[in-house]
């Protein structure tokens, strides 16, 4: 696939630094022509990815770094959030719904990612943080061919 556009932004993993990559992406995401829904549901799912870097990765220390790239492809986008965080050890049983490693919380995250995106794909390692890859399939086909 040809990479047709890219951006990569790095957060301090501050809670309020989840709204202003939500709306980088956002601002990103929209230079094609999406529906709000499509926008509205990519907006979601990596403001969910990123707090789940912060709250679950990072256990809300606010000096760490969570990366965002975001790629668009004629068909698809792709966003990446990764973290260097403590890791998830059984990914199979992190996305189950309701399950949190903070029982303050509802585990709904990855839930949302996976019915808000075509794709979500998620790399983890105890003590070495974890990677979150949303696609995002595009209705119309924009741009050069994949």
């Amino acid at each position: 696939m040809q990479t047709l556009n890219i951006i990569k932004l790095n957060i301090l993993s501050k809670p309020e630094n989840v709204a202003v990559a939500r709306v980088a992406v956002a601002a990103f995401v929209a230079q094609i022509d999406l529906t709000v829904e499509e926008l509205e549901d990519i907006k979601v799912a990596v403001s969910e990815a990123i707090s789940n870097s912060i709250i679950h990765g990072y256990e809300n220390k606010d000096d760490q770094w969570v990366e965002i790239i975001a790629r668009r492809f004629s068909q698809a986008f792709e966003i990446t959030i990764s973290d260097q965080g403590k890791g998830i050890e059984d990914i199979k049983k992190a996305m189950e719904p309701a399950f949190s490693s903070d029982p303050s919380r509802m585990g709904l995250g990855f839930v949302f990612m996976q019915s808000f995106m075509d794709e979500v794909d998620v790399v983890s390692e105890p003590g070495m943080g974890t990677a979150v890859k949303l696609v995002k399939k595009l209705a119309v086909v924009q741009g050069t061919p994949n």
